[in-house]
């Protein structure tokens, strides 16, 4: 099935108040709903996305129309989807010898029962296999519940489905906003929607190495205060497809998982493929078995779009 295609605007504005004073900006993007859109309308809808009133006249400047995805502009709706339901894998598949994060072992397969073997076991023609699986929960794409950071924590018996499944997404699109010397998701980055029940889902591109040695060195991750914005705007889920939520390189401080886990809120690591989710309008679920007594286990994280 073709995605739609998404198209932004590109442009500098000088904003004038009926009850007087003013505003200027350049460089500014906005999502649009289509491609053909005049400057009166592009004005209406930033306008709209930045919540302003007593509006006299919006004057754009070198505006320029550009296929891109959107990034979740207010006030602007999305191209419309087909009606057919697609569902997105966003997870890593597990596989013997895979390296999710520098340190932890590797999964190891091993069979308890081959088919050959079985063969003796059933009747003619009927054969299985039964493998055995050694590995850490901290493999591949998998889900952190409180009891990963604190002892009293609920475990992944306890977290609640209404925290893991067919949770609106909210997806910030953010490979073109951090880089090696600012690595660092801030709060201010996420403060333009209303986040109070959905997954958080942050779109860094660092997937992209996953499984290779550059995949644990230089990690976008989100900041410590804005874990507290997210905690305090009370979301269900925060996903990250870096290798991890917090800085690696700090020197053990842990932030982001101090503060999500002890308001509850499951995170997420090792996501993959958020690039393809629109920045709104999915539905995101990630759940793992309810294993008692465990703190991190792997999930097929996926969104139905």
């Amino acid at each position: 099935m073709t995605e739609p295609t998404e198209y932004r605007a590109h442009f500098g504005f000088d904003i004038r108040f009926a009850n007087g004073g003013g505003m200027q900006g350049e460089g500014f993007r906005l999502d649009l709903p289509s491609a053909d859109l005049d400057a009166d309308a592009i004005g209406l809808l930033l306008v709209r996305h930045l919540g302003l009133a007593l509006v006299e006249s919006v004057v754009l400047s070198d505006l320029r129309i550009i296929a891109e995805q959107h990034r979740g502009s207010r006030g602007v709706d999305s191209p419309a989807a087909a009606s057919e339901r697609r569902i997105v894998d966003l997870s890593h598949p597990i596989r013997a010898g895979l390296i999710t994060y520098p340190g932890l072992p590797a999964p190891e397969i091993t069979p308890f029962l081959t088919r050959e073997d079985s063969r003796a076991k059933y009747a003619p023609g009927t054969e299985f296999a039964m493998d055995v699986i050694t590995m850490i929960g901290n493999t591949g794409t998998y889900i952190d519940s409180p009891f990963h950071r604190y002892a009293e924590g609920g475990d992944l018996s306890s977290l609640p489905l209404e925290r893991l499944v067919d949770l609106p997404a909210e997806v910030f699109h953010l490979t073109d906003t951090w880089s090696s010397d600012r690595r660092g998701i801030g709060s201010a980055t996420l403060a333009d929607r209303d986040l109070r029940g959905t997954a958080v889902l942050l779109h860094t591109g660092w997937d992209r190495h996953f499984g290779t040695p550059e995949y644990g060195r230089g990690a976008p991750f989100l900041s410590g205060e804005a874990a507290q914005f997210l905690a305090d705007a009370g979301v269900a889920l925060v996903g990250i497809d870096s290798i991890n939520i917090d800085d690696i390189e700090s020197g053990g401080e842990r932030p982001a998982h101090s503060v999500l886990l002890a308001a509850g809120i499951p995170v997420v690591e090792h996501l993959a493929g958020l690039g393809s989710l629109p920045a709104r309008g999915a539905r995101f679920t990630a759940a793992p078995p309810a294993v008692a007594g465990f703190g991190t286990f792997p999930v097929r994280a996926h969104a139905v779009i």
